[in-house]
C-alpha cells in the first residue's frame, strides 16, 4: 500500500459560536439544522466558557450564505432573550492531524470514586484493580462524561449500585449512551435506553459496540412525548437528563417508569428552572432526596414519598 505523504490530509472546518448556559440548547438547535451536521457542546474546565462547534469535512459545506444564516439566527436568539457572549461566528480551518490532537488536549481520564474510570481510547493510563473501564472518544458530536450534569448522573449510577445487587436503568435521552455503557459494565441487570435524536441512537450503539456490551443494552428511538404513560415494567434507576419544560411536561411518564424504592436523577437544569421542577415533581408525589449546583446546572435526586 503506497504511504500518504504528509500534508496530503484534507482540512477540516471548524465552525463555533461562544454560548451560555441558557442559550445553549437553542445554538445547537441552530447550528444542526443550518449544518445538518450534529453539533459538540465543549465546556473548559479552566476558563468555564462553553462552545458549540461543528466539523465540516467537506467545504461545500460551508459558505457565505451558511455563515449569514447562522449570524441572523444568533440574532433572533439574542432577541428571543438568551444571553449570548456575543454575536460572533468562528471560523477556522484545521488539518486532520490539528483536530485530533485538539481533543487530546481537552479529554483528559475521569474517574467516579473507586469503580468506574472513563478514558479517551489514546490515553495510557491503566485502572485499578477492580476498577471498571469505559472508552469512549468524544468524536464529531457527543461528549464523554465531562459535563457536570452527566459526571452528576454517573456518580449517583455508582451509587445506586453500590446500594443494591441487581439494579436496572432507563436511561431518557441517552445522547452518546455513556450513562447505558456504564451501567452495563458495573453490573446493572437490565438496561434500557433511548433517545428522540436517530443520530444519538447511532452513536450509542456504536460506543456500547465499542465497549462490549452492546448485547446488555437496549438501545432504541423513541420520542417521549409519544410513549404511553403506562408501562409494565420498571426502573430501579430513571436518569433522565433533559431540559426543563420536557421534565415538567411529562412527568407522569418519566415518574411511572420508576420502581417505588428507586432513584430518579434529573440533570441539565438551569439552576433558575429548578424550582419548576422540584414542585412539579412534589405534586406528582416525588420527593427531593438531595440536590446540587455545579455553575449554572442544577441536578438533582428525587423518591416516591
Amino acid at each position: 500500500m503506497q504511504a500518504r505523504r504528509r500534508g496530503s490530509a484534507k482540512p477540516i472546518w471548524r465552525i463555533r459560536v461562544a454560548v451560555t448556559p441558557e442559550s445553549e440548547e437553542a445554538v445547537t438547535c441552530l447550528m444542526e439544522r443550518a449544518l445538518a451536521t450534529a453539533p459538540s457542546v465543549y465546556t473548559d474546565a479552566r476558563t468555564g466558557r462553553s462552545w458549540v462547534t461543528v466539523y465540516l469535512a467537506k467545504s461545500s459545506a460551508w459558505n457565505s450564505r451558511k455563515h449569514e444564516e447562522l449570524t441572523n439566527g444568533l440574532r433572533s436568539i439574542a432577541q428571543f432573550g438568551l444571553s449570548l457572549p456575543r454575536i460572533y461566528v468562528a471560523v477556522s480551518r484545521l488539518a486532520s492531524k490539528d483536530w485530533a490532537e485538539s481533543w487530546k488536549r481537552h479529554f483528559k481520564p475521569l474517574s467516579i470514586g473507586r469503580r468506574l474510570l472513563i478514558l479517551p481510547s489514546w490515553s495510557r493510563r491503566r485502572p485499578r484493580p477492580k476498577e471498571a473501564v469505559v472508552t469512549l472518544d468524544p468524536g464529531l458530536s457527543f461528549g464523554t462524561g465531562q459535563h457536570p450534569t452527566t459526571r452528576f448522573c454517573l456518580e449517583e449510577l455508582v451509587a445506586a449500585r453500590e446500594r443494591q445487587k441487581a439494579a436496572s436503568l432507563l436511561d431518557v435521552g441517552c445522547g452518546s449512551g455513556i450513562l447505558a455503557i456504564v451501567a452495563a459494565k458495573i453490573g446493572y441487570q437490565r438496561v434500557e435506553a433511548f433517545d428522540f435524536d436517530p443520530v444519538a441512537v447511532r452513536a450509542a450503539r456504536q460506543n456500547a459496540e465499542k465497549n462490549g456490551v452492546h448485547k446488555a443494552i437496549k438501545l432504541t428511538r423513541k420520542d417521549l412525548t409519544r410513549m404511553p404513560a403506562k408501562v409494565a415494567r420498571r426502573f430501579d434507576v430513571v436518569c433522565a437528563n433533559l431540559t426543563s419544560d420536557l421534565l415538567v411536561s411529562e412527568v407522569k411518564k418519566i415518574r411511572d417508569r420508576l420502581a417505588k424504592a428507586g432513584r430518579l436523577v434529573v440533570a441539565g437544569i438551569l439552576a433558575g428552572q429548578f424550582a419548576d421542577v422540584h414542585q412539579t415533581f412534589e405534586r406528582h408525589g416525588l420527593a427531593l432526596v438531595r440536590s446540587t449546583v455545579q455553575g449554572e446546572w442544577r441536578s438533582g435526586i428525587f423518591q416516591f414519598r
